[in-house]
């Protein structure tokens, strides 16, 4: 099939262009957000291509897949046609502005649009209110980066991108707290504007993120409320034992033995203290953590599911 989708979240679109597909991805002068093109952080295969909106009006297209509201529109200004569509929701309710309403009334932008509904995970299905329209669950999906875990780094790992800007939603506030047990390197874009005693920040593209990550001892996961965050997976998949929120999905994406969970965070402290000072533990819940996103959210599960939906929807 040709699958027209905009390039809106880097790690989720490098995952679902690795299937069989060929995936337009509109490109603007600029690159501005409606026309961001192709990945340059990400590997991204060859059957993802850059089309602008002229190329578009003439491309073969089967099905879009709709990220954004305003991009129904979009689709059907720069193809000219109403093309099946479905939409993708990767947040949360109250995460990214749109919807209305408070936690759990939040009602979808797209409830009774009648387009069918893409949630990536259980939980976000769970809070939105979707109205009448058709939902389905189509949950994360990782292209494996291997068991690169080695914890040599006496430190925990954090992944937050604008985590200044992002405050209680990440749990930055958190940071001081839980600095106190464990020393800290916290990855992610903007992340160097955070200024706090024992805690280090760096902004690294993903081959050399995997890497940092792999050598610290463990993942700390302070996330109050977002959907489930592909940091967390990715560690996981590297065989990181995980210090997680137990809040929004974690407690479906680690399971007993892989970490540890809980809403208390002098006990995510004492936790990740403890995967310090015990390597060996750390070894063997890392293990058990890589196993379980293996089961769970695999790449290849995660193209079969979207195959099997999208076959549908373009018939």
């Amino acid at each position: 099939m040709n699958i027209l989708l905009w390039h809106v979240h880097g790690a989720w679109t490098t995952a679902f262009v690795h299937g069989p597909h060929r995936y337009l991805i509109p490109v603007t002068p600029g690159r501005g957000p409606d026309g961001l093109g192709r990945a340059r952080t990400y590997d991204w295969p060859s059957d993802a291509v850059e089309l602008s909106p002229r190329q578009l009006r003439e491309a073969d297209i089967d099905v879009v897949i709709v990220q954004r509201p305003h991009e129904i529109a979009l689709a059907r200004e720069w193809t000219g046609r109403d093309l099946p569509a479905v939409y993708l929701e990767h947040n949360a309710p109250g995460t990214d502005g749109t919807g209305t309403g408070s936690v759990p009334d939040t009602r979808h932008p797209m409830a009774d649009a009648g387009l069918p509904i893409v949630h990536v995970t259980h939980f976000n299905r769970l809070f939105w209110d979707s109205g009448r329209s058709r939902t389905a669950v189509i949950e994360h999906g990782i292209p494996d980066p291997g068991h690169r875990w080695t914890g040599t780094v006496d430190r925990a790992a954090v992944v937050i991108n604008d985590p200044v800007r992002r405050g209680r939603t990440t749990g930055t506030d958190l940071l001081p707290r839980l600095s106190d047990a464990v020393e800290l390197d916290v990855f992610g874009m903007r992340a160097e504007q955070l200024d706090l005693p024992g805690v280090r920040t760096f902004d690294l593209p993903q081959a050399g993120l995997h890497d940092a990550m792999a050598a610290r001892r463990c993942y700390l996961h302070p996330i109050r409320w977002t959907s489930l965050g592909l940091s967390l997976l990715e560690a996981m998949f590297l065989g990181m034992p995980v210090v997680a929120l137990a809040t929004t999905e974690a407690s479906r994406a680690v399971p007993p033995g892989a970490g540890v969970l809980s809403t208390d965070p002098d006990e995510l402290a004492t936790a990740a203290r403890r995967y310090l000072d015990d390597r060996d533990l750390a070894a063997l819940h890392g293990a058990a953590a890589r196993q379980a996103a293996l089961d769970r959210y695999g790449l290849k599960r995660f193209l079969d599911d979207w195959n099997a939906l999208l076959e549908e929807v373009a018939a």
